[in-house]
């Protein structure tokens, strides 16, 4: 318990610190007056004054802000409303920014790390009727040596490479019994039957074993590099996946959180790196979505503002919408987490 606790707050901390930061530092270098910057939700544990800025440490641990002068009110002196449509959108676009920025150096030290990963073969025990796999021409027996020319060496990577192409073509090159070696061509579905599976194959993995391994630096930033951006199109296509009705919503809360930083926390240091990335994105995605009192919200005004040419919503009501918005979005993380509650007090795991 001690060691999630630690971990869910240490994980939290780093992605609400390079969120806000984003917005602390484009708003400074952009001459808006930041009134204070936080850590937490209020009430203050303690805090201290350096310049015009407030520095605080709060009691509610799940979240941060930076409180900029004249959010909505542009007859404040030196205030975020005061400035031009670009700023505004540069300072409350970044917080999100510096999120997506995050993983690519978490993934690259993670893979730095010695870790385990674990190695063996990919064999294909029993194709669907009708699905890609048969009509590409793999056979029961056949093992997977790769995807698009990246080497399988679990069942992970198999979901992973096939999860990042859904509606493309890939080369999957397979080793058959007789220890020969042919390529195939498919195309994974979007939407498969019940229990088929994207491309239709059943797998069992053989002769696996777990090995140590870690990675130079000057591999480990581009295969960082390249990692982030498949997660951040595995995003996309599970996005996509929810309004085709291919995948279904599941939504934890903190306690969710917690539960999942802590199994990181349990599995090494590079997993939970890799872990706290992940959520990283997460969050970039959920505050960039045109929500009230998130900042995709505030940008949605500010847009709005930009095709009205110049024309704004008064400060007056656009604080109010965001007010409502941040009542409702307290309910509906109090829901979630109590729910997360229910669910553990009933021995269910959150995890999958």
């Amino acid at each position: 318990m001690i060691l999630t606790l630690l971990a869910f707050l240490g994980v939290l901390a780093l992605v609400i610190i390079a969120h806000e930061l984003g917005h602390f530092v484009t708003a400074k270098a952009r001459g808006v007056k930041v009134d204070e910057f936080g850590l937490g939700y209020p009430p203050r544990l303690l805090s201290f004054k350096r310049g015009e800025t407030r520095y605080s440490l709060n009691a509610l641990p799940l979240g941060g802000f930076v409180k900029l002068a004249g959010e909505e009110d542009p007859q404040v002196e030196r205030s975020l409303a005061s400035k031009g449509v670009g700023t505004r959108l540069l300072v409350l676009g970044a917080g999100s920014l510096m999120n997506f920025l995050l993983p690519f150096l978490l993934i690259s030290i993670a893979l730095m790390i010695p870790h385990s990963i674990f190695v063996g073969k990919v064999v294909v025990e029993d194709i669907a009727p009708n699905s890609p796999a048969e009509a590409a021409g793999i056979t029961a027996g056949d093992t997977i040596i790769s995807v698009n020319d990246k080497e399988i060496n679990n069942s992970a990577d198999l979901n992973r490479y096939i999860q990042l192409n859904l509606g493309k073509e890939i080369a999957v090159l397979v080793e058959h019994q007789d220890a020969t070696e042919e390529e195939f061509r498919l195309i994974p579905r979007w939407k498969p039957p019940e229990d088929e599976g994207a491309v239709g194959v059943s797998i069992r993995t053989l002769d696996l074993a777990e090995t140590r391994q870690s990675e130079p630096f000057w591999r480990a930033i581009p295969m960082g590099i390249s990692q982030t951006f498949e997660t951040m199109v595995l995003f996309k296509n599970a996005i996509l996946g929810l309004f085709i009705g291919s995948a279904s919503l599941e939504i934890g809360g903190p306690v969710a959180i917690a539960e999942i930083t802590g199994q990181a926390a349990r599995a090494g240091v590079s997993v939970l790196l890799e872990f706290t990335a992940f959520l990283s994105i997460n969050l970039a995605i959920i505050n960039i979505l045109p929500l009230p009192s998130l900042d995709g919200g505030r940008i949605a005004f500010v847009l709005l503002e930009w095709l009205r040419r110049g024309k704004r919503i008064s400060p007056k009501r656009e604080g109010l919408v965001h007010l409502v918005g941040f009542i409702m979005l307290l309910v509906f993380m109090l829901a979630v987490t109590l729910q997360d509650i229910i669910r553990i007090s009933g021995g269910d795991s959150l995890l999958p």
